[in-house]
């Protein structure tokens, strides 16, 4: 009679694919290294997610290079200097299938990095994320970008916060928005893009209907760019999340862009932290959101908000019901302000008979220079 030999589990790909699964980087490493199959096994989780420091610890750029194929996250920490290392490896990478997400945050790739990677993107059909933050990207490196953005259809997130591309490279990103429809949120803070490159952005939010997120801040962003950034909003009904903290909106424009925001448009959060608003801003504000319905999250730190304006801002919590998070820290509200927030606190959500049906905790951020502790 012949005994019929059995196979141990670990001898099928898909028994060591799950253990591969559960491992951390040092057994995956050390499994990988047991026999051809079992490379073929752990190999593709050890590389899904890298991280690569040149010239320091972590993966050498030849293996990085050679398992490329099963990278999806590809994160290329700050060099010291400029460095074609880092674009050249990022090029070779993203030549892959499988690369999602692509992170060169503080690397100085600069203007000439930025427009051999974009040669690459514009053929690419995997990444959906970009991170390019702190990078030494100008004018030119925004244009070449803004070429991607015309013809790719899988980009979702592009961060550029902390490059000087100003206005002429906001002006060309500004014109792709108009045509792509795959773009979700924009992060272009600390760009020095101030009102030339709001206004070309505010042409382009009358068009576009995919943009959700767009941080602007740190931008010195004033009258002109405000005043645009309210008549483009009255129209644009996707983005729901504003980032306009330090710039310098004078109180006019701040008033008609707030009123804009609430009334025609549907937000859900708004950053404007330190922009002078004052008592006057406050007021418009508080008469906008007697009658908004969207808003969750609100941000006034630092805007010189005095007792009236903090009075102000309460009555017209007294009936909302969907702002639930709003912070005020660092105004100089006085202790009848602030008392007077304090107790539009509580959320009152009516049934339909309009009487009280439950009540629900509003989150109210104050401090110490605000007047009072409470």
């Amino acid at each position: 009679m012949t005994k019929t030999g059995r196979t141990h589990p670990l001898e099928l790909h898909e028994i060591r694919a799950r253990v591969a699964s559960t491992l951390n980087f040092r057994d995956l490493a050390a499994c990988a290294r047991v026999s051809q199959h079992w490379y073929d096994s752990f190999t593709p989780p050890l590389y899904r997610s890298v991280a690569v420091e040149l010239f320091k610890n972590g993966p050498s750029i030849q293996s990085v290079d050679k398992n490329k194929r099963h990278i999806q996250h590809l994160t290329i920490r700050r060099s010291a200097n400029e460095n074609p290392s880092t674009v050249l490896l990022a090029i070779s990478v993203m030549t892959a299938a499988s690369l999602s997400s692509l992170n060169l945050r503080g690397s100085r790739v600069g203007d000439q990095g930025i427009q051999a990677l974009s040669e690459v993107l514009k053929i690419n059909r995997t990444l959906t994320t970009m991170d390019w933050g702190v990078n030494a990207i100008g004018p030119n490196g925004g244009q070449a970008l803004a070429a991607v953005l015309a013809i790719n259809t899988t980009l979702t997130t592009l961060n550029l916060w902390g490059n000087q591309i100003k206005w002429e490279g906001t002006q060309a990103l500004s014109e792709a928005l108009k045509i792509n429809s795959t773009l979700t949120a924009l992060n272009l803070r600390g760009g020095r893009i101030e009102d030339t490159g709001v206004r070309a952005l505010a042409e382009a939010l009358k068009i576009n209907t995919t943009l959700t997120t767009l941080d602007l801040s740190y931008n010195s962003i004033k009258g002109s760019g405000a005043q645009a950034l309210s008549e483009a909003l009255r129209t644009n009904s996707t983005l729901v999340i504003l980032d306009l903290r330090m710039n310098e909106t004078g109180v006019s424009e701040a008033k008609a862009l707030y009123e804009t925001l609430m009334t025609y448009t549907s937000p859900t959060a708004l950053n404007v932290y330190s922009n002078h608003i004052e008592d006057d801003g406050a007021r418009a504000l508080s008469e906008a959101l007697k009658f908004n319905t969207t808003l969750t999250y609100l941000d006034l730190r630092n805007n010189v908000i005095g007792p009236n304006g903090a009075q102000a801002l309460a009555a017209s919590l007294q009936n909302n019901t969907t702002l639930t998070t709003m912070k005020l820290s660092n105004n100089p509200m006085g202790v009848n302000g602030t008392r007077a927030l304090a107790d539009a606190r509580t959320i009152n959500y009516p049934d339909h008979f309009g009487l009280v049906k439950k009540q629900g905790q509003r989150k109210l951020d104050f401090d110490h220079y605000s007047g009072t502790e409470v």
